[in-house]
């Protein structure tokens, strides 16, 4: 379907997967599923809010990596691909931590959180080594963490989980850059930032600015998919620290709404971000997952193809078909 509706690169939906980060982090050693009520999610959208209680986890030995997760996911994506570029996603090391924070690190394990965070970009770099012998050429790190900091109510949530709210994502970025030091040769990594996704609802506001410079200028990937669907997502500005060896994907199309967007407008919106970086640096996607979790947001198959086809579309009037 994703071929067909003129997709350059394809993911396999994450049919596997009950949620899009859960799963891949279940997988690492020393991390135990836990439930606990308290660690409420509120989501919100036009109509209303809803109260979403995940289950979470708790680190409770060394984290390692004991097998390549998603590897079989991997190569039926492979294999699965005709024209299209296998695109594999998995969670950012920083979404090991984000929900729980310190508390949810034993402090007999790790009583100091340096070496959590070497033992997780460790697991994190084997695993991307892993990745690229079954053939991985386009990897993407999914981080609701780096687009959330920049919402002042996420701010506080971390502030009171004992975290440093002013400068927790200059950490996850060194992890990361850490976690990719050593990638192979011919490996492209993304990132992709949102402010959540689930039920066609959202948890963050704001723009990216508290993070753009140390994210968009220091995170060593190849590129960057943005949540621009909405007025909660902010302006462009953020997008000058972006380096110019670094590609943007603009997030304009909705996941969460049926209703097409007008092409007039992804245009005009594509022209305001080419004033801040070069229209050759720019790409559109969706701004999100159709379902980032097995509940799965308010639109049908129908309307995802249409959705899908509209980027291409518009990209192809942009940009040509070249």
């Amino acid at each position: 379907m994703q071929e067909d509706a003129g997709l350059r690169s394809a993911t396999d939906g994450e049919f596997r997967r009950a949620s899009w980060h859960m799963d891949f982090i279940y997988a690492l050693g020393g991390v135990t599923r836990v439930d606990d009520a308290s660690l409420r999610v509120e989501f919100v959208n036009e109509t209303g809010r809803l109260e979403f209680a995940p289950p979470s986890i708790r680190v409770d030995g060394p984290i390692t990596l004991e097998r390549t997760i998603f590897g079989d996911d991997l190569a039926f994506l492979r294999d699965a691909v005709g024209s299209a570029t296998p695109k594999l996603t998995i969670p950012s090391p920083s979404m090991v931590h984000y929900r729980g924070g310190r508390a949810a690190i034993d402090p007999a394990v790790y009583p100091e959180l340096d070496q959590f965070w070497t033992d997780l970009a460790t697991a994190y770099a084997e695993e991307v080594r892993r990745l690229a012998v079954l053939g991985c050429r386009y990897l993407q790190l999914d981080d609701t963490s780096l687009a959330y900091l920049n919402d002042p109510r996420q701010r506080a949530h971390v502030a009171a989980l004992g975290g440093d709210p002013e400068r927790q994502h200059e950490t996850y970025v060194a992890t990361i850059n850490r976690a990719l030091a050593g990638r192979p040769e011919g490996l492209t990594v993304t990132t992709h930032m949102c402010r959540g996704n689930f039920r066609s609802s959202w948890v963050a506001e704001g723009g990216y600015d508290h993070v753009a410079e140390a994210v968009f200028g220091g995170l060593d990937v190849d590129g960057f998919f943005l949540e621009y669907d909405d007025a909660r997502s902010g302006g462009f500005e953020p997008l000058r620290f972006v380096p110019r060896d670094k590609v943007v994907v603009l997030g304009l199309v909705t996941t969460k709404r049926p209703a097409l967007e007008s092409r007039d407008t992804l245009m005009r919106r594509i022209e305001e971000a080419a004033r801040i970086c070069d229209i050759d640096r720019l790409c559109l996607s969706p701004q999100c997952g159709f379902s980032s979790t097995v509940e799965g947001n308010a639109l049908t198959p129908d309307d995802q193809v249409a959705k899908l086809r509209l980027v291409v579309e518009t990209a192809e009037e942009v940009w040509g078909g070249g």
